[in-house]
C-alpha cells in the first residue's frame, strides 16, 4: 500500500507532563498546539521524517460535542482498555489514485479549510484499537511555521493492541512503511530511531505506554 506515515500520537492525561521525560533524555520540543472543535491541545516532538504527539482532552464538552465528538477523544481518555494511540498517514510520493486507502468516514475539522479535512478509519468507535487517519492533502491549506526538529529519523513504529481488528483497518495500514500492528495483552507503542545506532531504550512504563529505542 502506498501510505506514508506522517506521526503519530498518545492520548494522556491534561498537559502531558510525561512529556518532560522526553526532555530530560535530551529531544527537543516543538510548539504545541490546540485543536477548535476537538476538545484537545498536543505538545509535539518533531523528528527528521514525522512526529510524535502527546494528546490531551483539554476540553471534555467540547470533545464529546464539537465537530470532532465521533473520534471518542473523552470516551477513550476517561476508559483505561481504550487504545491511547492514533496514527496519521499521507500519500506515498507514487499515489496517483484519489480513493481511501482503507474504510472509513470524512472529519472536517474546524482548523483545517474545507474540503480539507481527515479521512478517519471505521474502526474509531471501537476504542480498543488506535485511531487511523489519512489526509489525502500534502498541504492542509493553514500557516505552519517550520518547528524544531530531532535529527533522528524515525525507522519504524510498533503498536501492540489487545483488538481484533474489526473493521480491517489495522490491516490495511500496517501494510504502510515502517509501521507495524501487533496482537499483545496490553496497549503499548515502541518507536525506533535510527536504527538504534546509540544502542539506548528507555521505557516509560507505567508513566506511559512507550518504549522509545535510539
Amino acid at each position: 500500500m502506498n501510505l506514508e506515515l506522517d506521526h503519530v500520537f498518545i492520548l494522556v492525561k491534561p498537559t502531558a507532563k510525561v512529556a518532560d521525560l522526553l526532555l530530560e533524555h535530551g529531544f527537543q520540543e516543538g510548539p504545541q498546539n490546540t485543536h477548535p472543535g476537538q476538545g484537545t491541545a498536543n505538545r509535539r516532538f518533531y523528528f527528521a521524517n514525522g512526529m510524535l504527539e502527546f494528546i490531551w482532552v483539554q476540553d471534555p464538552n467540547e470533545a464529546r460535542t464539537g465537530p470532532g465528538r465521533d473520534l471518542g477523544f473523552a470516551e477513550r481518555a476517561g476508559n483505561s482498555t481504550a487504545s491511547p494511540f492514533g496514527v496519521i498517514f499521507v500519500p506515498g510520493k507514487k499515489t496517483i489514485s484519489s480513493e481511501m486507502p482503507f474504510p472509513g468516514w470524512h472529519y472536517q475539522p474546524a482548523y483545517f479549510p474545507p474540503p480539507k479535512g481527515f479521512h478517519v478509519g471505521a474502526n474509531a468507535h471501537t476504542i480498543t484499537e488506535p485511531l487511523c487517519f489519512y489526509f489525502p492533502f500534502r498541504d492542509p491549506g493553514v500557516s505552519r511555521p517550520q518547528p524544531i526538529r530531532n535529527p533522528q529519523m524515525i525507522s519504524e513504529v510498533i503498536i501492540s493492541t489487545p483488538s481484533v481488528d474489526t473493521e480491517g483497518v489495522l490491516g490495511l495500514v500496517a501494510q504502510a512503511d515502517r509501521l507495524s500492528m501487533r496482537s499483545a495483552s496490553d496497549h503499548l507503542m515502541e518507536i525506533t530511531l535510527d536504527h538504534r545506532a546509540l544502542e539506548r531504550t528507555e521505557d516509560f512504563r507505567p508513566q506511559m505506554p512507550l518504549i522509545l529505542h535510539w
